[in-house]
C-alpha cells in the first residue's frame, strides 16, 4: 500500500543481480497504458536483509487469476462468460501487438481478474517482435513453430489463446491425449495435430477455435480478425452483472509453480540431444519430481535466448 495515496497495488521483488528479467518487464510495461493489461505503478530499489532488491509495483488485481476462477466456477466456464473474458484478453493482445510486442506466454495463470473483467499480466517472457528470435512460455501452450525454435511472433499468442480457450471451457489441458512431460514437445512438434476442440461448444465458438488452432502460423487469424468474429461479436450482449460476482481471490498473483524459470544462451548453444524439445522437457522432469499435470501451475515458463536490451 502507498502511504501518501493509501492505494493498494501489487509488487514482484528480486535480487538486483538476479532482475534482468524483472527489468526487462519493467522496461516494457512501463510503455502500456490499456484497460486490458495489468497496470505499471512504478518501480524501486531498496535494501533488505544486507541484499539490494529491485521491486515492480503494479495494479492490484483482487479477484486472482483465470485459473482460479475456472476452480471456483466449479472446473469449467459456461460459453457466455468464456465469450465476455475472451474478448478482453484479445483487446488486450490486440493492443499489444499494435506495439510490437509478443506476450509469448498467455496462459490462465497470466490472466488477472478485477471487477470489470480481465487484464493480462506477467511479461517477464514479452519481446519485441523484431528482436532477436526468442523461444519462451509455457509448454502446454506453446504454438508448434515456437516448439520447433523457429520462430514466436505474434501468431504464436493466438495459438496459446486458443488452448487458454479449451482451459476454460474443460477445466483441464489442451492436449488430453499427452499424459507425461517427455513427449509433449515430441508431440506438439511432429503429430501434425491440434489439440480437440470441444464438441459441447457452440458452432460460433468452435470456429474461432479453429481459426486460433491452426499449425501454420500464416493460417491463424490476427487479432483484429478475431474482435470481428460472432463469438466475440455476441459477448457485447452479456454483461458481468448478470454473473455472480467474482468472490475475492486470496491467491497471490505472484505465485510461482513448483518450477523455477530456465534460461538458456543460444550464443552459446550447441546441436546435441539435450536441445531437442523431448529432452529439454525430460530435463525439468528429473530435475523436479512428479507434478499434477492437469494444475496450471505444475507447467514452467521456460526461457532459453540471448537476453536483448530494449
Amino acid at each position: 500500500m502507498s502511504c501518501c495515496s493509501g492505494e493498494i497495488f501489487a509488487i514482484k521483488s528480486t535480487e538486483v543481480s538476479r532482475s534482468e528479467f524483472l527489468q526487462k518487464e519493467q522496461k516494457i510495461l512501463s510503455t502500456l497504458n490499456s484497460p486490458y493489461v495489468v497496470g505499471y505503478k512504478g518501480y524501486d530499489v531498496t535494501t533488505e536483509n544486507n541484499k539490494v532488491m529491485i521491486n515492480l509495483m503494479m495494479e492490484y488485481m483482487p479477484h486472482g487469476t483465470l485459473t482460479d476462477e475456472i476452480r471456483k466456477q466449479g472446473g469449467r466456464l459456461n460459453e457466455q462468460l468464456i465469450g465476455y473474458y475472451t474478448k478482453q484478453i484479445v483487446q488486450g493482445l490486440d493492443y499489444l501487438h499494435s506495439k510490437g510486442i509478443v506476450h509469448c506466454d498467455i496462459k490462465g495463470h497470466n490472466i488477472l481478474l478485477c471487477k470489470t473483467g480481465a487484464k493480462i499480466g506477467d511479461f517477464g517472457c514479452a519481446r519485441l517482435v523484431d528482436q532477436a528470435k526468442w523461444n519462451g512460455g509455457t509448454p502446454m501452450y506453446m504454438a508448434p513453430e515456437v516448439a520447433r525454435g523457429e520462430e514466436q511472433g505474434f501468431p504464436a499468442d493466438i495459438w496459446a489463446l486458443g488452448c487458454m480457450i479449451i482451459e476454460m471451457a474443460t477445466g483441464g489441458s489442451p492436449w488430453t491425449s499427452v499424459n507425461n512431460p517427455d513427449s509433449l514437445l515430441y508431440h506438439i512438434v511432429f503429430s501434425g495435430q491440434t489439440p480437440e476442440i470441444p464438441k459441447f461448444l457452440s458452432s460460433q465458438a468452435r470456429d474461432f477455435l479453429s481459426k486460433c488452432l491452426r499449425r501454420d502460423p500464416k493460417q491463424r487469424c490476427s487479432t483484429k480478425q478475431l474482435l470481428n468474429h460472432p463469438f466475440l461479436e455476441e459477448s457485447n450482449l452479456y454483461s458481468k452483472e448478470n454473473q455472480e460476482s467474482i468472490r475475492s481471490s486470496p491467491t497471490c498473483i505472484l505465485d510461482q509453480g513448483i518450477w523455477n524459470s530456465e534460461t538458456i544462451d543460444d550464443s552459446t548453444q550447441e546441436i546435441s540431444p539435450m536441445n531437442m524439445p523431448v529432452q529439454r522437457v525430460r530435463k525439468l522432469y528429473m530435475q523436479s519430481g512428479k507434478p499434477d499435470w492437469m494444475l496450471d501451475e505444475c507447467w514452467i515458463t521456460v526461457r532459453f535466448a540471448v537476453m536483448m536490451e530494449l
